[in-house]
């Protein structure tokens, strides 16, 4: 053995093992958190504002004949106003409740209709048919001159 060499079973180079052993830990940290941080982002969603619109104009009276529906935008989600065959204008959520699908106005059913799993609701909102489990939200209708104006009900 010469003066110079280490004993036998000693590091070869402190500095250098311990450089190598923070550079590996590191890199399991890096990926375990590059794995985890998406996970954790969709089981956690971010909060959403509930939308603060209190009323808006739907259509015009002269858009909708009667025994027709028509989609529109309430604040960020979809409403639907339909006009009954008598003449009656209806406003409701046009978000089903099952699934949250958009549903529409079948004017042969006289029905507003839900296209994902075929559910049926009234012209009052009412669930009859498939697997909705809850009337659609109703909202309060005006006539203002030739604008017909939805609001949310208090």
């Amino acid at each position: 053995m010469t003066p110079t060499s280490e004993p036998v079973g000693a590091p070869a180079n402190p500095a250098r093992r311990g450089f190598l052993e923070l550079f590996v830990a590191s890199s399991v940290v890096t990926a375990l958190a590059s794995i985890l941080y998406p996970i954790t982002r969709f089981v956690m969603p971010p909060k959403v504002a509930e939308s603060q619109t209190a009323s808006v104009v739907a259509a015009q009276v002269t858009d909708l004949a009667p025994n027709k529906g028509k989609i529109f935008k309430f604040g960020s989600k979809p409403g639907i106003l339909v006009r009954t065959p008598a003449g009656e204008y209806r406003a409701f959520s046009a978000i089903c409740t099952h699934l949250q699908c958009t549903v529409q106005y079948r004017d042969d059913q006289q029905a507003i209709w839900c296209a994902c799993h075929n559910g049926r609701y009234d012209l009052s909102g009412r669930n009859v048919a498939g697997p909705p489990p809850r009337p659609l939200e109703t909202y309060d209708v005006a006539i203002r001159g030739t604008d017909i104006v939805v609001s949310k009900r208090a």
